[in-house]
């Protein structure tokens, strides 16, 4: 996926992968707990307990660590999906399937989720440098949409459904989660996916 920044170069200098995630996962959560309007440089250095003339070091400007931190969401989550959609499964199990690897990735980035689900928009439309934004949406819904489009060929979903509507319903469903989910909580990603799936898929009411 394809980004481009400002004067064609992310950081001003490179720190070690491992203190870069660091102050990249730091900036995630206040972004997403903030905004990112709101926030300032001088804020994300206090979060990583630093000068904020230190961060500069590492990134050369606000803007390149949000690129940094929702193009690395969505590489990994393509990368998924990509696999899911390349095993060729059944609708229903590729459903199953995206979902799955959904919750996986908000247990991975939940910060980035949130911010993706809030900014998205705003910075595909006022940024070019955020155009992939635009060009991942167009992606999800190509990706859902065509599995579920699938299902109803198949019988294997109901024929009266409006497909870009029950898109909406999943795809909101799932990716809300991330304003409240926690790793390490009580249920992991794939548990949380399977009762998710189990209310999508067969309701929540008893059957006579």
């Amino acid at each position: 996926m394809s980004r481009v920044g400002g004067n064609g170069e992310r950081t001003a200098m490179t720190p070690s992968p491992g203190r870069r995630r660091e102050l990249l996962a730091t900036a995630a959560e206040v972004f997403a707990a903030q905004g990112y309007n709101a926030t300032t440089v001088r804020q994300i250095a206090d979060a990583v307990g630093m000068l904020a003339g230190s961060l500069y070091y590492h990134f050369d400007s606000k803007e390149s660590m949000l690129d940094e931190i929702l193009a690395g969401f969505l590489d990994e989550l393509w990368a998924g999906y990509a696999a899911v959609l390349a095993a060729r499964l059944g609708p229903r199990e590729t459903l199953e399937a995206l979902v799955t690897e959904s919750f996986r990735e908000i247990d991975r980035h939940r910060a980035a989720v949130a911010i993706y689900q809030k900014e998205a928009r705003h910075l595909a439309a006022q940024q070019p440098r955020f155009g992939y934004l635009a060009d991942a949406q167009r992606n999800f819904e190509q990706a859902w949409l065509g599995t579920l489009e699938r299902g109803v060929a198949a019988q294997v979903f109901r024929a009266d459904l409006d497909i870009r509507l029950t898109y909406r319903f999943v795809r909101d469903t799932v990716w809300v989660a991330a304003s409240w989910y926690r790793p390490g909580a009580q249920h992991g990603p794939e548990e949380i996916a399977r009762q998710y799936l189990s209310m999508v898929l067969d309701g929540i009411a008893l059957r006579n």
